[in-house]
């Protein structure tokens, strides 16, 4: 027990924890089936929208809640190209993810221009407008009728594994990209920015550009996630993965975990969906009560989120890293 606590107090301990973390997780289609897979799978896709909005939000500070706009606008860009373009999955998920980082560069230069919760009411009427347009769009969309993916010729038990495995995967580059960018360049630029868009201004970072691309790359992932599941789930219609409830959701997975950190936001997807899960099954009746309870203890108690209160107990153990501004988790 001595050996171990001394290896989890060095940086190679630590990685090799996690990996051994990442592996378990990996494993787990040998041990689940059915109901429970599929419960992981969408934690890792809520995870990753999670991940994404933290970018914008927590590293660059700017409260994006209409981010969801993203999910739907990959779910849509992906059906589109593979019903009508052709495309096979793995051809069209790269392009879907793409035209949502381009619809968030284009968008940036107007839309974040506003600070604060202007901002997060413009990201709100981003995604009502980009709603009613897919709606109206009905020879390449449906519109209201939706959209039908073309139908995958693997077994039920085949089809959890294999979106469970896409879903783990894009978790993990989601995450290793946020590791790389946060501790880059751009991400001394983007927490410049959330520290004081007049000070970053005056040392020279074109506040709005930044402010854009990271938000490109945010809705890059974001779009990965809702491609993935609109072929997961074989159909779409608007208000399904234009939904408010689900941005929330992820959102409150973000501030949950704690913002501006690496692994908090991923903590916070397993916590609140896993959580959610087990009240549901105990408590139907009560369970939206006992999870609003829950969270509204967590932000009075802990601020800063779980994964920074984590960091901070296991430094005071002598097991964790000095914190760095910005960087944590």
């Amino acid at each position: 027990m001595a050996n171990l606590l001394d290896l989890l107090r060095t940086p190679r301990g630590r990685r090799a924890a996690l990996a051994a973390f990442a592996l378990l997780l990996a494993a787990a289609p040998l041990a689940l089936t059915g109901y429970w897979l599929r419960l992981l799978t969408n934690v890792f896709m809520l995870a990753i929208m999670a991940e994404s909005v933290n970018l914008i939000t927590g590293f660059t500070g700017y409260p994006a809640l209409g981010n969801g706009v993203f999910f739907g606008v990959g779910a849509y860009a992906l059906g589109v190209l593979m019903t009508h373009g052709g495309l096979v999955f793995w051809a069209g998920l790269p392009l879907a993810g793409l035209l949502c980082a381009l619809y968030a560069f284009l968008l940036g230069f107007a839309v974040l221009r506003t600070k604060g919760h202007y901002f997060l009411m413009a990201t709100l009427g981003v995604m009502e407008a980009t709603r009613e347009a897919i709606k109206n769009l009905d020879p390449l969309t449906g519109g209201d009728q939706g959209l039908f993916f073309p139908v995958t010729r693997f077994s039920p038990a085949q089809l959890n594994v294999y979106f469970f495995y896409v879903m783990f995967g894009t978790l993990i580059l989601t995450v290793g990209t946020c590791w790389w960018v946060v501790r880059s360049r751009l991400g001394y630029a983007f927490r410049a920015i959330k520290a004081s868009e007049t000070a970053a201004g005056v040392l020279g970072i074109n506040a709005t550009l930044y402010k854009t691309v990271s938000w490109a790359i945010s809705a890059f992932f974001t779009g990965l996630a809702g491609g993935i599941y609109g072929y997961w789930a074989t159909f779409i219609e608007p208000p399904a993965v234009f939904d408010i409830l689900l941005a929330v959701k992820f959102f409150v997975m973000m501030l949950l975990g704690g913002p501006g950190t690496i692994f908090g936001p991923v903590l916070g997807a397993f916590l609140l969906e896993i959580s959610s899960t087990v009240i549901w099954g105990w408590f139907p009746r009560w369970q939206l009560a006992i999870i609003g309870g829950i969270l509204i203890l967590v932000i009075l108690l802990i601020p800063n989120g779980v994964a920074e209160f984590l960091r901070r107990r296991l430094r005071h153990a002598g097991l964790g890293a000095p914190a760095r501004q910005g960087a944590a988790g």
